[in-house]
């Protein structure tokens, strides 16, 4: 048996959930082999051939793969494919975009969004927003799994991979790079922060948002919000935490203002600790919170912040 891992990078860096989606690929058996597919690409090759537990990384350099159009990542993997008993990537919208495609050209039924490897065959997955999980077995020559990171510790640093050169696949031509919007933050990126400060529809509106930034600023967090904040305005759409939204497990999570809707529960419950600030002492949030407060939120969050020093 071997593993394949779809990298996701910027060309020089690795993302970190390529480390959480290594130590799953281990955890399936055998070796474990890092794809990068990129342009100028060779700084991300060598963090991943200094991972612990990756084997070899197999490097796809090319100018039309700079932007890792999923169609051209997709043609890549498959060009390797015949080799891996798995095939694995995070489940971010970087990995979701490859991996159907890569499923659906090898025939076999992509098994989304694990968080835990019973064997080489058999996997659990979260499914009714968080309030079950499901035992998925397999019987496909070839596993394509997408990877809940919050599931896995980060793969530790050490490693020695051997690095090899790939025959870069032709362009696709099915789609096109236009343009990309990055946003520019000081704060901790939110899917991998280890504090997290939220707030919901409860905050009332986009200025009194600002409230939260000196808590945050307290606390090294990056800022979050739940789909309803959102919805409103109050935040934007990059921000938000739920099962439409990005999930988080960070050491320290705070809702501020969040009622608790399913939904969001299902992007923050694996938060090792729960902070909650609500005025309704009803909320659901309240039941996964390992502190509670209830109360003014307008009058709690400043008083905290002077709290913390």
């Amino acid at each position: 048996m071997a593993a394949l891992v779809i990298a996701e990078h910027d060309n020089a860096t690795l993302k970190a959930a390529t480390l959480n989606t290594i130590t799953a690929a281990a955890q399936c058996g055998g070796e474990v082999a890092v794809l990068i597919v990129g342009s100028g690409c060779s700084a991300a090759a060598q963090a991943a051939a200094a991972v612990q537990g990756v084997s070899r990384v197999l490097v796809a350099d090319a100018p039309h793969l700079a932007d890792q159009l999923a169609e051209n990542v997709a043609e890549q993997a498959l060009a390797v494919a015949s080799g891996f008993s798995h095939i694995l990537a995070p489940a971010t919208a970087h990995g979701k975009n490859i991996l159907p495609r890569v499923a659906a050209r090898l025939d076999v039924a992509q098994i989304s969004d694990i968080i835990s490897v019973v064997s080489p065959d058999t996997f659990t997955r979260p499914i009714y927003a968080g309030n079950a999980i499901a035992t998925v077995q397999s019987a496909d020559a070839v596993k394509v799994i997408t990877v809940r990171t919050t599931g896995f510790d980060a793969a530790a640093q050490g490693g020695a991979a051997a690095v090899e050169a790939l025959a870069a696949v032709a362009d696709t031509g099915r789609s096109s790079f236009v343009g990309r919007e990055v946003a520019k933050s000081d704060r901790p990126e939110l899917a991998g922060a280890k504090i997290v400060v939220s707030g919901g529809r409860g905050m009332g509106s986009a200025d009194n948002f600002k409230i939260l930034d000196p808590l945050a600023d307290k606390l090294g967090a990056a800022l979050g919000a739940s789909r309803a904040a959102v919805d409103a305005g109050y935040a934007p759409n990059d921000w938000q935490v739920g099962q439409t939204g990005k999930i988080v497990a960070p050491q320290l999570y705070v809702a501020i203002g969040i009622s608790g809707a399913i939904q969001h529960l299902a992007g923050m419950k694996d938060s090792k600790v729960i902070v909650a600030v609500n005025k309704d002492e009803e909320a659901p949030i309240f039941g996964v919170a390992d502190y509670g407060l209830v109360g003014d939120l307008f009058q709690a969050v400043p008083e905290i912040v002077q709290e913390l020093g």
